[in-house]
């Protein structure tokens, strides 16, 4: 039981590595401001295009867009990404390449949602609209986006957590975020405590989400 609390649960090298796991977790959380309403955004316009478009080859291209990154490796598209394109002669920084293939992969994943949102909301709603004299796009903008978006509210805030989540392969291009700070401190301490101590901060990060994301599920199936 010694040996378990000083290789998994050791306090003081807690205290240690603390200060540098919370630099970590800055750069998770601010990666995932920029990420998520990249992603969202896209994602709106993507669903946008596949309900409301009228040219069938556009629609058709965005919906093997979206079945394409849903069906594709996150972690394969970064390296890709990050590794690949030099080879392309476009050279990106960490950040850009990460934020990149994030909102590439995201972006899919956000139009399903919308998609389903914007399908959802009654038909008639678009022809109320355009009756009072909007635009198309403004009963877009007015009408049927807020609709849609308040009817999916829980699979949105579901989709962020996973994107959350996912800023953990970033380790990979040696981003220092939360994860790949802990993996320095291990190989500096010879000690996997800081593994243990950046799941714990993962844990206090998302659960008032997770709750949050229960009471929305818990009122939309009522």
């Amino acid at each position: 039981m010694e040996s378990l609390i000083q290789n998994f649960f050791n306090l003081p090298l807690y205290a240690d590595v603390f200060p540098y796991l919370m630099k970590g977790l800055w750069t998770t959380v601010w990666l995932s401001a920029i990420v998520i309403p990249l992603g969202a955004i896209s994602g709106l316009v993507l669903a946008v295009i596949v309900t409301q478009s009228s040219r069938r080859w556009l629609r058709w291209g965005v919906i093997a867009y979206i079945d394409f990154f849903r069906a594709f490796p996150p972690l394969v598209l970064l390296i890709l990404v990050y590794f690949g394109w030099p080879f392309l002669g476009i050279e990106l920084d960490k950040l850009t390449a990460v934020v990149i293939a994030f909102v590439l992969n995201n972006a899919s994943y956000y139009a399903e949602v919308f998609r389903a949102g914007l399908e959802g909301v009654p038909k008639g709603q678009m022809e109320a609209a355009r009756s009072t004299g909007l635009a198309r796009w403004q009963a877009l903008c007015y009408v049927l986006v807020p609709q849609a978006a308040r009817n999916v509210l829980p699979d949105l805030v579901g989709n962020s957590i996973e994107v959350l989540k996912l800023t953990t392969i970033a380790s990979v291009v040696a981003l220092p975020e939360l994860l790949r700070s802990a993996r320095d401190a291990q190989a500096l301490l010879y000690n996997p405590s800081p593994i243990v101590l950046a799941a714990l901060m993962y844990l206090v990060l998302l659960w008032p989400l997770t709750r949050w994301l229960g009471r929305l599920e818990h009122r939309r199936s009522r």
